[in-house]
């Protein structure tokens, strides 16, 4: 049985459960998957601006926001946070849904395209990758996963934060850098260690994206330093059908930190899904 996943449905003029009022694709939803180490409400200007043109489900992944951890002594895997979505379409009734994933969300939604290929009707990867960790990476994050869970909690996390925000987010959107600042302080410490160290055994999933044949929309910021337009790139050449956009003045939070341009992206691509 799958992880209980925390989820929330945007409501617009229909609902996530799809009942073919306003723009529906179909009844699939569009499930979004938070970033690392925050939780769903990174997504809500976004999904506030989706409303009423494409039902939205917010999901918070293992140990974040209202999710628990997996039970049992079994390593951390990025493939229970996937399976924990297949069960909140389970939950909402739902065969299909396009995923829209940022940053270690969009690496669950690789996981999930892996795991649930034919339960997958589009994707969108925004500020992510498609390559593994290398060593030094993992090590990295195996040193947070100690920090976080020690003396320093969460504290630990905040030299992160001029990382995951872009410049010009830093210069001209205070209020965007304190929603982040506290979404870390308020993590779990358990959680996050879990999603670092879930993160750190994640596979390549290059040939993950060669073999989709549905439509992609790769999004990032134009100032992520992390995950940029040379990993988006990359993972637009490995798709059959995605289109590339670059996001102006965002940087690793894109949909935090310009929801409306991200939604655009994201409106572009429900409309691009057959039935």
């Amino acid at each position: 049985m799958s992880l209980a996943l925390a989820y929330e449905t945007g409501l617009g003029t229909g609902d996530a459960a799809g009942d073919g009022s306003g723009h529906d694709p179909g009844g699939v939803p569009l499930v979004l998957l938070h970033a690392f180490p925050l939780d769903r409400a990174m997504w809500r200007d976004a999904a506030e601006a989706l409303a009423g043109l494409v039902p939205t489900v917010l999901v918070d992944l293992p140990g974040l926001g209202d999710s628990p951890l997996p039970d049992g002594p079994t390593d951390p895997s990025l493939d229970e946070a996937a399976d924990g979505v297949a069960g909140v379409l389970d939950r909402l009734g739902h065969d299909r849904a396009v995923l829209g994933g940022v940053s270690m969300g969009g690496y669950v939604a690789m996981a999930f395209a892996r795991r649930h290929p034919e339960r997958l009707a589009g994707l969108a990867l925004l500020d992510t990758m498609a390559g593994p960790d290398t060593r030094a990476a993992a090590a990295g994050r195996e040193r947070v996963a100690a920090a976080v869970t020690g003396p320093a909690g969460t504290r630990a996390l905040l030299p992160l934060l001029e990382l995951l925000v872009g410049s010009t987010t830093r210069l001209r959107r205070a209020e965007v850098v304190r929603r982040v600042r506290e979404s870390m302080l308020a993590a779990r410490p358990e959680g996050v260690a879990w999603s670092e160290r879930a993160m750190a055994a994640r596979p390549d999933s290059a040939a993950t994206l060669s073999a989709l044949t549905v439509p992609v929309a790769v999004v990032v910021g134009e100032e992520d330093t992390l995950t940029g337009p040379e990993h988006a790139r990359a993972m637009q050449l490995l798709l059959s059908d995605a289109v590339l956009t670059i996001v102006p003045g965002a940087g690793h939070l894109a949909p935090l930190e310009r929801p409306d341009e991200v939604a655009r992206a994201l409106i572009a691509l429900t409309l691009r899904i057959g039935p």
